[in-house]
């Protein structure tokens, strides 16, 4: 085998190692482009869950802020009548 016989095979490993890279990176891109859906959808089904979530506090603490207000207003009415 002659020199430039050895320059060919050695041109055409590193071509097939090329292929095989692009390949691999084509194929990198595509799993990349799964997982950027795969958050984008568990974003947005978290973010509607934790508004849910927000809400059902925000209308507890409401409640509360009112059950709260109606105790007070007793415990007024229960303390002038025991003066």
């Amino acid at each position: 085998m002659n020199n430039e016989e050895k320059i060919l095979n050695l041109l055409e490993k590193v071509y097939i190692d090329l292929q095989e890279t692009k390949l691999d990176l084509k194929e990198t891109k595509q799993d990349l482009k799964e997982v950027k859906k795969t958050v984008l959808h568990i974003e947005n089904d978290h973010g509607q869950k934790l508004s849910a979530l927000f809400d059902g506090y925000k209308q507890n603490s409401d409640k509360l802020d009112r059950i709260e207000a109606e105790v007070s207003k007793h415990e007024e009415i229960i303390l002038r009548r025991i003066r």
